[in-house]
């Protein structure tokens, strides 16, 4: 039971990166590619539908996380208590951002919620990388279960590490970039005229970055936790992660070249599953690594009890089936080009 909630709380988060991820990254790419209020207003009417909706993501895997993994949700959120602050105030400013300038018509204020929109956005997106950098890392987990890490110490990797150090640094730069070409493949995909071609110019220029990065990162992890490089060579049907990351980057490019919007976003799609699968297939069985193997969080160190989790598995397959089906059917209403109207300053009008 223990594994099979290892893999859902996994695909949770992967759902999440996916949905929320084109959020993110078209708010990092929103004063990049559009220059006018009615082009800025393209850009918010590309999410606008669908934004709040794809957070719930994040809310619920985290409830499923404290459900399943107890002791992984007690050490990582006390561990990690500065960095969720920080998000949570990103995610209240961004929201905040989106309803404001919808709600109120001011020429003084729009770039002020524009800026906001776009900086938090682009935060996030490095704090989220940043954070998936930490636990492949591994963190300074101590025999009573817990650890504390500053924001940073001295940016390297030893027995006093910090949040921030030249790895979850480039961790973080490589999800930023992976989250701008997503986000502007899916601005590209919902928008038209000029607004359209910048962010298919952005995604090509982004889709450079991610490929270099995407490499490097890889290189180091092998290096940095050794359970990834065990379970590679233990299990080698798990090279399957990885291919589809290759697959999916390769598809980016050719799609875009093709200009097949609708592709070239899920080939998007595709890449970030791979590579999200690869770092979960890479650690396991831990849940949370740390610095010194003696105290890593396992599956089974970590789970909850047996009776409770085959309980929750019932309700969870429910929720997921109506969750499911209520995206499913936003995203089709959502489908096609947005417009919007010129007379109005609401993006959803």
């Amino acid at each position: 039971m223990g594994t099979i909630w290892f893999w859902l709380v996994a695909i949770m988060i992967a759902i999440y990166v996916l949905l929320d991820g084109f959020d993110l990254g078209a708010g990092a790419i929103h004063l990049l590619v559009a220059k006018t209020d009615e082009e800025r207003r393209q850009v918010l009417a590309s999410i606008g539908p669908v934004w709040d909706g794809n957070e719930v993501w994040l809310i619920a895997a985290g409830g499923t996380l404290y459900f399943a993994f107890p002791t992984l949700y007690a050490s990582a959120f006390s561990g990690f208590y500065l960095p969720l602050m920080i998000v949570l105030w990103l995610l209240i400013l961004r929201g905040a951002s989106i309803e404001f300038r919808n709600h109120i018509k001011s020429a003084v204020w729009h770039p002020f919620w524009d800026f906001l929109f776009c900086a938090s956005s682009l935060l996030l997106a490095v704090f989220l990388g940043t954070a998936l950098g930490n636990v492949v890392r591994g963190v300074p987990l101590d025999a009573s279960g817990y650890f504390f890490e500053p924001l940073w110490t001295n940016f390297r990797l030893g027995d006093e590490t910090g949040i921030l150090d030249w790895y979850t640094i480039l961790v973080g730069v490589l999800a930023l970039l992976a989250l701008m070409m997503h986000g502007g493949l899916w601005v590209q995909m919902k928008t038209s005229g000029e607004v359209n071609a910048r962010a298919a110019r952005l995604a090509g220029r982004a889709w450079w970055g991610v490929v270099v990065l995407t490499a490097l990162v890889t290189a180091f992890t092998f290096r940095i936790q050794q359970q990834v490089r065990e379970n590679f060579t233990t299990w080698p049907w798990g090279l399957a992660f990885p291919l589809v990351a290759v697959a999916g980057i390769a598809g980016v490019i050719f799609e875009l070249r093709k200009h097949d919007e609708c592709k070239a976003f899920f080939a998007s799609c595709a890449y970030l599953t791979g590579m999200l699968t690869s770092v979960v297939f890479g650690v396991y069985p831990m849940v949370l690594p740390a610095r010194n193997p003696v105290y890593f969080l396992t599956v089974a160190t970590a789970k909850a009890g047996d009776y409770g989790l085959k309980i929750g598995l019932s309700w969870w397959i429910l929720g997921i089936i109506l969750a499911a089906g209520y995206f499913a059917y936003v995203y089709r209403s959502f489908e096609g080009k947005v417009v919007v109207d010129k007379e109005s300053h609401r993006y959803g009008d």
